[in-house]
């Protein structure tokens, strides 16, 4: 199995994988683990458009979208057709 170093992170990310991995019950480098596989697994390629877009809303439950009312067409500018009475 690869192994690989990280330098130069900062001490702020540090402090925040220390937090994350003693709040999940994990390692640093278990939770290291975790966060590059989520990470890497929800930005790969969709092997399907669909399937990615209900992927993505299904866990809020869902988007309601408005539609909002039509308005009338109007004749376009310059246009000598108008309305029938």
């Amino acid at each position: 199995m690869a192994r690989f170093k990280i330098r130069n992170l900062g001490d702020d990310p540090m402090r925040r994988l220390r937090v994350e991995a003693a709040g999940h019950g994990h390692s640093m480098e278990e939770e290291a683990r975790t966060i590059l596989r989520t990470a890497l697994n929800e930005h790969g390629p969709p092997d399907n458009l669909s399937r990615a877009i209900r992927a993505r809303f299904a866990p809020p439950g869902g988007v309601e979208l408005e539609i909002p009312p039509c308005d009338p067409m109007r004749d376009p500018p310059g246009s000598t057709v108008s309305e029938a009475p």
